[in-house]
């Protein structure tokens, strides 16, 4: 296998005192690098471990895990920090903004970590917060917060961006809205875009669709006819 992203019989058991959870088991999948990937599966279905292993917020059991030709899954405690720092964006269901700080400040702080930052101010323009930069997250909507909350992955300028079931706190037009931005990003900036979903219908937007069921990967297809999020409805 020769993907951007590689997992190679991924298996991941938690232990609490004497017994064993198995969460993944014979995890195998590649994606190619500028691909807007959609993992798709039940809720405790495992893509949610699958999403921590690879952002390196969470250690495998046995296999292989790749990015970049770089093997995550040896890394250590200190080459997994500098990992999550530089390599990947996050963006999960709830925002995590620091309230406290405006828009500008929050993408700001997330530059400020990283080897070669993008601007705060233009990403925020990109996601179409110009008018936005000043206001606090309780100012804010739903959707605009979450759009600071992609806006502050962009700006680690990384080379994955994660998407842990992005519209889930959102309605339907503005989760709707959050999908064509994520799917935009990808497509302009050549990001490999990673959104995890339990929703099917979001499977034709993508690139690639990874299927997983009882803590493993059922089926990969390649999606040759992607469909635009305006005309997928659910």
């Amino acid at each position: 296998m020769s993907g951007f992203v590689r997992f190679e019989d991924v298996k991941k058991v938690y232990k609490t005192g004497e017994m064993e959870i198995p969460a993944l088991h014979d995890v195998n999948f590649e994606i190619e690098k500028g691909e807007f990937c959609v993992i798709v599966g039940a809720s405790g279905a495992g893509k949610t471990t699958i999403l921590n292993i690879l952002g390196g917020m969470d250690t495998l059991t046995s296999g292989k895990v790749y990015l970049d030709e770089e093997e995550v899954s040896a890394f250590n405690k200190k080459q997994l920090t500098a990992y999550r720092r530089y390599d990947v964006g996050f963006v999960f269901q709830f925002y995590n903004l620091v309230q406290n700080l405006t828009a500008l400040e929050n993408v700001e702080l997330a530059a400020q970590i990283c080897r070669e930052p993008l601007d705060a101010a233009v990403i925020l323009e990109q996601v179409g917060l110009k008018e936005r930069t000043n206001n606090f997250p309780a100012q804010l909507s739903g959707g605009e917060q979450q759009r600071v909350a992609i806006a502050r992955a962009l700006a680690k300028n990384p080379k994955l961006l994660l998407c842990d079931e992005p519209t889930g706190a959102l309605d339907y037009n503005t989760g709707k809205a959050v999908l064509r931005l994520l799917q935009g990003t990808c497509r302009e900036t050549g990001k490999t875009v990673i959104v995890i979903t339990h929703n099917q219908a979001l499977t034709a937007m993508a690139d690639r669709i990874i299927t997983v069921k009882s803590g493993t990967v059922v089926s990969m297809v390649k999606n040759e006819k992607t469909v635009d999020i305006s005309e997928i409805e659910w």
